[in-house]
């Protein structure tokens, strides 16, 4: 099987993280689209209680300390990333506000209907998007709200290639109507839909995986896997250059009903 047909799930964790703990942002996005999702979101206090899941080392989670009240807990399963994170809030002055801690989406440490905001860029699809909004509903409070960005499909058809890449990697990876006909259906009532813009992946996810991959491949030099992984990333920026027209990443942003 060439690498070109692999998934980023058939690599090693520790690998994986290697190479992401290098990026401010784990994902496509940027902090003038985290304050744009943010903008939509209006019940928040000095008593609010946030969580950004699959936070990674925290790039979105320090914009959102900086343009929202309440306390926040970043949640990652990636020790290097909470470690990273909680360095930052501290740096930044954010440390009595923001909070990193280790732990899984699939079992998340809230008490029922804690939360008043869940926010998640580009991490949803870990857990699936379905199920994400479906299981992470019960820690949100009623009128609270869920922020998340997702892959979607901009077309109903699109190039075998791109179509099979994505499948292979993301099954759950559907339109726009269609993931806001789920989150409709998951008990939610949709507040706003946008398309990341196409400097989110060129300017603020592929420029910077540029540098990262230098220093990964520097720290695992003759390792095969890491350099297949690092080919992956590459394939994928090729991809995303040739296909753009047909899928990017959405936010959604929705109140518990």
């Amino acid at each position: 099987m060439s690498n070109e047909n692999k998934t980023i799930h058939e690599f090693d964790l520790q690998l994986i993280c290697d190479f992401f703990s290098n990026m401010e942002r784990q994902g496509p996005g940027s902090p003038e689209v985290t304050v744009k999702a943010l903008s939509f979101i209006d019940n928040l206090t000095d008593k609010s209680l946030i969580a950004d899941i699959g936070c990674g080392t925290g790039g979105q989670t320090m914009v959102l300390a900086q343009h929202a009240p309440g306390q926040i807990t970043g949640l990652d399963l990636f020790p290097d990333f909470i470690r990273i994170l909680n360095h930052n809030a501290g740096r930044l002055g954010l440390q009595d506000r923001v909070r990193g801690i280790v732990g899984s989406m699939d079992d998340l440490p809230f008490g029922q209907e804690e939360l008043d905001l869940i926010w998640s860029e580009g991490a949803i699809y870990n857990i699936g998007f379905e199920r994400g909004l479906n299981e992470w509903r019960k820690f949100l409070k009623t009128g609270g709200y869920i922020a998340v960005s997702e892959s979607s499909w901009f077309t109903d058809e699109r190039p075998a290639e791109i179509h099979d890449f994505w499948v292979d990697a993301y099954p759950e990876i559907d339109t726009i109507p269609n993931q806001v006909a789920k989150i409709h259906k998951a008990g939610y009532l949709p507040v706003a839909t946008f398309v990341l813009p196409e400097n989110c992946w060129t300017e603020h996810y592929f420029a910077k995986k540029t540098a990262a991959q230098e220093v990964f491949l520097n720290k695992h030099a003759g390792n095969k896997a890491a350099e297949e992984f690092s080919s992956l990333q590459f394939h994928e920026e090729v991809l995303y250059r040739k296909y753009k027209e047909f899928y990017g990443y959405t936010f959604f942003i929705a109140k518990k009903r």
